[in-house]
């Protein structure tokens, strides 16, 4: 959520910021308006309030009428407050100066590339070929037992995740990263605060209506609210997490895109880094997270292009989104397997999660969310980047010490 004031003061630039989202900007018409109302409806409470505080005792015929108006008065601002909270909700973030203006994916822009695709003497297969030739992968045990969308990771492949998980771990946790599991599930309110819960997500999302609550998709979604409600002290800041968690989407509008295999499951593993910071210091804390993961990607030796997203592709709470898309060779093209989200004040301003400064003085701290691994679509860069001519697939060095083989192969072979 933006800063109320900026839309009082400067309406203009949120209108501009909402185009080059391409979105409707005629919601700041229906927040001034709400906001007048409001502020009106507030500023008649407070006089009825004082006029009840200097009543006396023989005045108690006029303390009843206060009261009675006060009774019809503070429902109608509860219901201004809500409509004036849901109008906000719907204004996305404000992109910084230096994210490109564009209207979908088609108007990213490359920033570097690291590694060039590998040339193969024999016709690549994709992940899911190799992963069943090799007893590794079974999708047509899932879709049986649970439907589409869904996979076993068997043996070596199993063992490739687990060995991701611990390298990651290990290393993000080395540069002071604190290691959390984070739970899975969220309650409805602070998915809202998170500005992961807006109108047009439900869809996306797993819910239990029994127990009222949704099941995560990332991370970062329970990491952010970790510090909700709080006033951090300014020596504390930056805070920096990684959690690994499963995570679950309902891949709602995705029907009939990226079916075979696991690229695009209802259920799957990340690990993610979530970091609390001082508003002067969110943009470096972005550029460190994207250091991390190029960092990764480099020892894991897949060839990779890191892009800034434009305007219109990017998250409603970002205002600058860079993402890292890894070669599948299948695909014969680069896929997005890891984003790095700056969102400035946005979702702190909706936890309420706050930074008391050396001065006394107290604002909202800056948020950012990364991959650092997301596990199931590594799986198939390894898998696609590393494979031989026999199907066997050779295991990146970095991950030997972790699953003590060189090469994986079929079981019994």
């Amino acid at each position: 959520m933006i800063d109320i004031n900026i839309i009082r003061n400067n309406p203009d630039v949120i209108r501009e910021a909402i185009r080059k989202r391409n979105k409707d900007p005629s919601i700041i018409e229906k927040i001034v308006q709400l906001d007048g109302q409001r502020r009106t409806l507030i500023l008649e409470i407070e006089n009825l309030r004082a006029q009840r505080n200097k009543l006396t005792k023989d005045q108690a015929d006029l303390g009843r009428n206060i009261k009675k108006q006060l009774q019809d008065l503070e429902p109608k601002l509860k219901g201004l407050d809500d409509a004036l909270q849901g109008a906000m909700y719907q204004i996305p973030n404000i992109p910084l100066a230096e994210v490109p203006e564009g209207k979908d994916e088609l108007d990213n822009v490359v920033v570097r590339q690291c590694g060039s695709p590998r040339h193969f003497s024999f016709l690549p297969k994709d992940h899911l070929e190799l992963g069943e030739g090799l007893g590794i992968l079974n999708i047509e045990a899932a879709s049986r037992v649970v439907g589409a969308r869904f996979g076993y990771l068997m043996g070596d492949l199993a063992l490739m995740e687990i060995a991701l998980i611990s390298y990651s771990l290990k290393k993000i946790s080395e540069k002071g990263f604190i290691p959390v599991i984070p739970p899975v599930m969220i309650s409805p309110d602070v998915y809202m605060r998170m500005a992961r819960l807006d109108p047009g997500q439900e869809d996306e999302r797993y819910y239990l209506p029994k127990d009222d609550l949704y099941l995560i998709g990332s991370a970062e979604h329970t990491l952010g609210p970790l510090h909700i409600d709080q006033i951090l002290d300014e020596s504390m800041l930056p805070i920096r997490y990684v959690g690994f968690s499963t995570c679950f989407r309902r891949e709602a509008g995705s029907y009939g895109k990226d079916t075979r295999g696991i690229l695009r499951v209802h259920q799957f593993d990340k690990v993610e880094m979530e970091c609390f910071s001082l508003p002067e210091d969110g943009l470096k804390e972005q550029d460190l997270l994207v250091s991390i993961q190029e960092e990764m990607m480099q020892e894991l030796q897949l060839p990779y292009m890191v892009v800034s997203v434009c305007t219109g592709d990017m998250g409603g709470p970002d205002a600058r989104q860079i993402d890292i898309e890894t070669w599948m060779p299948s695909q014969n093209k680069y896929r997005e397997t890891h984003s790095a989200d700056y969102m400035t004040d946005y979702q702190s301003r909706r936890l309420n999660t706050r930074v008391k400064r050396k001065n006394g003085t107290t604002e909202f701290v800056h948020m950012n969310d990364a991959t650092a691994i997301a596990i199931g679509r590594t799986l198939i860069a390894i898998m696609e980047n590393y494979q031989n001519e026999d199907g066997s697939i050779n295991v990146p060095d970095v991950l030997k010490p972790y699953l003590q083989k060189d090469r994986v192969t079929r079981a019994n072979s």
